[in-house]
């Protein structure tokens, strides 16, 4: 008993690490305070900043790139800051914006920083820009993450790295005809304020960053999760062009949420997302007495006066605002974000076919790539194939279901970050398409339950590899005798990283010796085309023909006989193909009865 109780305690530690630092969207980074060094005083448009060195890289942390949208800028878009008198240190990264960590709400809504590494002395003035994007479902994480440090890929590839925060959750993506006044712009009548601070913050880059030595007309942007999507936004966005060069998309995708389902009530003719605008102030009004029910909710709302419900939910604090949002995994609020607005981002619903003509998007070299295993780091803790000890995945009721339902899935993530982008983007560019998939799972085994059947190569493994950064607390979760591997695998992102942000190529790496990384070619042509990253005692670093569309996943699931009964094999044809991919006819004729709601 002694020995399953301690191994349950070392799962617990293990699982924790997996599922929080190296998903690493909540941890911020712990450092000693460093020391101004008056030879980093940089002149900026919002006035002077010095920073500090470290071991040949100039940082600057916690720079405002706007003005915090508090009191009356609360969902309205990013102003410039204002020129402080004197000069900033920049020493220490800006708070996170408001957000849930566990059950706690942590951060500010004064949260528009960025940060800022740079090669101390090179001998050149202008240096590629690599911008990251954080993740954390647009509605958790901060860019003062460990994980995120940009220090190693400065100094190892000459890099200027920049990291931001933007607005989250519905602080950053909310929409309600009550919140527009005559003195609304179009982009505050958008609801799109974290992609409107994002833009902001490129816009900061653009006229400042060749005062930290780099060059502002080779900007790259890059992002994983939400930040892929929000990578993608970018590329989306006409107020985003020019602004950026070459993008990355770890994770990504992109699906554009349509105003109605943003604002309108959910059994209006048009329904609106459960978490709409309508419907959250439905539950306000209950919550405040002001109605018993959703149906006295509805009509008292419909009766307020638009001045009312503003100011209902302009004085909310950020507590009292996020606490109307149901959880999700680690705090994300799975609020609507992403509006098709027709301002910040175009109206349309069908993404693919937005990147599908050049005249549509923000045409740039892109790297799209996923994890072999995305869906295992949120089904390690919901999958009913895993079995739990004290509520801890502490072994498995079936494997194979556990990996049938993980595939299915990760493939459709893959088609809609990947491939179905990929092909869109290659007829219309014809080149500069760039795919990868990472595929890394030498994880420690222990004892009850091997994290290697337990995650894979799961959602986020990714990013430590990227930054080259693995803080001692994750190492617990890596093997000794895989860390010269992990760095092996680690050295090439960096550099096939750094190359593309030179260059818009990958190729061979910044070093000019590794394995060539061809372009994306659409179907039929089956030159590899996707970059495969792993380590050398599985099968190693490597080019492969690899490309999935729903149709082939259609085709497999129809075949699948392994579900134990119609209502599983039911459920899951709803889980596998959600919103345009349902075939209505199809589900009702699905396995041996047919399928009804």
């Amino acid at each position: 008993m002694k020995k399953i109780i301690f191994t349950l305690g070392i799962i617990l530690l293990l699982v924790s690490i997996c599922a929080v630092s190296l998903y690493s969207y909540l941890s911020p980074e712990q450092r000693v305070q460093p020391v101004a060094d008056k030879s980093t005083l940089r002149q900026t448009e919002s006035g002077d900043v010095v920073g500090f060195t470290n071991e040949g890289v100039s940082a600057w942390l916690g720079i405002p790139y706007a003005q915090a949208p508090v009191g009356d800028l609360r969902w309205r878009a990013p102003n410039p800051v204002e020129i402080s008198p004197k000069a900033r240190d920049a020493l220490a990264f800006g708070s996170a914006c408001p957000q849930y960590s566990g059950a706690n709400l942590r951060g500010n809504e004064d949260c528009l920083f960025l940060n800022i590494w740079s090669p101390q002395s090179t001998g050149t003035s202008s240096h590629p820009v690599m911008f990251w994007i954080h993740g954390g479902g647009n509605s958790i994480g901060e860019a003062a993450t460990t994980i995120y440090n940009g220090a190693r890929l400065s100094r190892e590839h000459n890099i200027v790295l920049v990291s931001i925060n933007y607005r989250l959750g519905p602080l950053g993506w909310f929409r309600h005809p009550a919140l527009n006044d005559e003195k609304s712009t179009a982009a505050d009548q958008s609801g799109n304020f974290g992609t409107l601070d994002i833009i902001m913050a490129l816009r900061w880059v653009h006229n400042n960053i060749a005062a930290f030595y780099g060059d502002p007309g080779n900007v790259t942007i890059f992002g994983e999760s939400a930040g892929g999507f929000d990578v993608l936004t970018m590329m989306a966005s006409p107020l985003a062009e020019g602004l950026f060069h070459k993008a990355i998309s770890q994770s990504g995708g992109l699906n554009l949420t349509p105003v109605s389902v943003a604002e309108n009530f959910k059994d209006d003719d048009r329904p609106g997302h459960n978490l709409s605008s309508a419907e959250i102030i439905n539950t306000l009004l209950i919550r405040e007495g002001q109605a018993s029910n959703r149906s006295e909710a509805k009509s008292r709302q419909q009766e307020m006066r638009p001045e009312e419900l503003a100011d209902l939910l302009i004085t909310l604090t950020p507590k009292e605002l996020l606490s109307l949002y149901s959880g999700s995994f680690g705090g994300m609020l799975g609020n609507p974000d992403i509006f098709a607005d027709g301002h910040v981002l175009p109206a349309v619903e069908d993404s693919i076919e937005l990147f599908s003509d050049v005249k549509t998007y923000n045409e740039v070299p892109v790297i799209l790539g996923t994890n072999r295993d995305e869906a295992k780091l949120f089904m390690a803790f919901s999958s009913a194939a895993v079995s739990k000890t004290f509520g801890l995945p502490s072994g498995f009721n079936s494997l194979a279901t556990y990996n049938r339902d993980n595939r299915y899935a990760t493939d459709g993530w893959k088609i809609r970050a990947v491939d179905d982008l990929a092909i869109a983007m290659k007829s219309a560019q014809k080149e500069g398409v760039y795919t990868y998939r990472f595929d890394v799972d030498d994880w420690r085994d222990v004892g009850l339950i091997e994290l290697k059947d337990l995650f894979g190569a799961a959602h986020a493994m990714e990013l430590p590899f990227v930054f080259g950064n693995f803080p001692k607390p994750m190492r617990v979760i890596f093997p000794d005798a895989m860390r010269d591997e992990f760095e092996i695998v680690s050295r090439h992102m960096r550099s096939y990283w750094a190359e593309f942000a030179y260059s818009g190529s990958p190729g061979q790496g910044r070093s000019g010796d590794l394995i060539t990384w061809n372009s994306w070619t659409n179907p039929p042509d089956s030159t590899p085309g996707l970059m495969v990253f792993d380590t050398e005692s599985d099968q190693g670093i490597r080019m492969i023909d690899e490309k999935i569309s729903t149709s082939d996943l259609r085709k497999r699931f129809l075949a699948d006989t392994s579900y134990g009964s119609q209502d599983q094999y039911c459920s899951a044809y709803k889980r596998v193909f959600s919103g345009k991919n349902f075939d209505a006819d199809e589900y009702a004729k699905l396995g041996e009865t047919g399928c009804s709601d």
